[in-house]
């Protein structure tokens, strides 16, 4: 296993402490927002980590997200969810006792967040603008494709598809079992489900056809498209597994084998497509990759590993292509500065 040697450490651009043990990190223009699991939710000034905004979720949180614009964040719990409006502060709080477990923004002006059963559709403000019929369990997931025009949304035996105002699903993608993670490729070529039966579970969105890899020692929860839609990494197992997507897909392939973390925790694909990925783990380490070397079945060593004192990382984020943030679970949120995308 590789060892960064000292004088090649990367500058820590910034350092803060928050008071609650983070769950989830989200990047966009030049904010961070990380949410603890307490429900205490603080965004941060990208560059310097100056706090430029606070809420709480009652109940606790579970996901953040975001606007691509930057100017509205959404954040899901247990019990509900809140909207954030960066020109004023102003935070709208929904106690709905759904639980709510993720957060998607199609732009700056929409967002979807799972609530029990359904998905929500709501403006930047918080105002309803449609909604899902009921799944049938607690949506787990949801992604928006077709540029905002369609929302996948993951829940026990299916994958839905609604357009916008269609209650029932336009596409329905079946698979009898528990999904707990949902990534769909920028091109909107394949849908990719990680599941509680240790599998990944695809589908191709031109004709539907299905593909499964299974034969993970552990339940996939953890799965992430880079930006050109051609690789995908996926938790499960001690090793992180990239999947190559280019061409006709995964079928009849094996994926690449990143070995550093004896639990993963976390995955976060650097801005690009350089092949560069970020992983964190339960001993608190991050490493970055070049991810997409080698030949399928090829196990990579990592480019650079980050020590990060022993607390284990709970999320990743990317504030652009030059800036990697980790959050630990004692509280701990800092920021690295990353060499140019042919160097890390």
């Amino acid at each position: 296993m590789s060892v960064t040697a000292p004088d090649q450490a990367l500058a820590v651009a910034w350092e803060i402490r928050i008071d609650d043990a983070p769950v989830a990190l989200s990047a966009r223009g030049d904010l961070v927002a990380v949410a603890g699991a307490e429900g205490a939710v603080r965004v941060l000034d990208a560059a310097m980590g100056a706090e430029m905004g606070a809420l709480d979720l009652p109940g606790g949180a579970l996901d953040v997200e975001l606007a691509p614009d930057a100017r509205h964040l959404a954040v899901t719990g247990p019990l509900g969810y809140a909207l954030w409006r960066r020109d004023d502060g102003c935070t709208t709080v929904r106690e709905s006792g759904a639980w709510s477990a993720a957060a998607a923004w199609a732009d700056g002006s929409k967002v979807a967040v799972a609530s029990g059963r359904r998905a929500l559709v709501l403006d930047a403000d918080g105002a309803e603008l449609w909604r899902t019929e009921p799944a049938a369990s607690t949506v787990t997931d949801l992604a928006w494709m077709r540029q905002g025009r369609r929302l996948a949304v993951a829940a026990y035996g299916a994958v839905c598809c609604h357009e916008r105002h269609t209650e029932k699903p336009v596409v329905t993608y079946p698979y009898i079992g528990s999904h707990l993670a949902l990534a769909v490729a920028p091109t909107g070529r394949w849908i990719c489900s990680g599941n509680q039966d240790a599998s990944i579970h695809i589908w191709r969105t031109r004709d539907a056809s299905e593909l499964t890899m299974s034969g993970y020692p552990e339940k996939v929860s953890r799965l992430a498209f880079d930006e050109s839609g051609f690789w995908l990494a996926a938790d499960g197992a001690p090793d992180v597994t990239v999947w190559d997507f280019s061409g006709k897909g995964p079928v009849g392939t094996a994926p690449r084998s990143l070995r550093c973390h004896e639990t993963i925790t976390a995955l976060a694909w650097r801005p690009g497509a350089a092949g560069h990925l970020a992983s964190g783990g339960d001993d608190g380490t991050v490493a970055l990759w070049h991810a997409t070397a080698g030949r399928p079945e090829s196990r990579l060593r990592p480019a650079r590993e980050l020590d990060g004192d022993g607390s284990a990382v709970a999320a990743l984020a990317w504030a652009g292509p030059h800036l990697l943030v980790t959050a630990h679970r004692d509280g701990r949120v800092r920021a690295y500065g990353v060499p140019s995308r042919n160097a890390l």
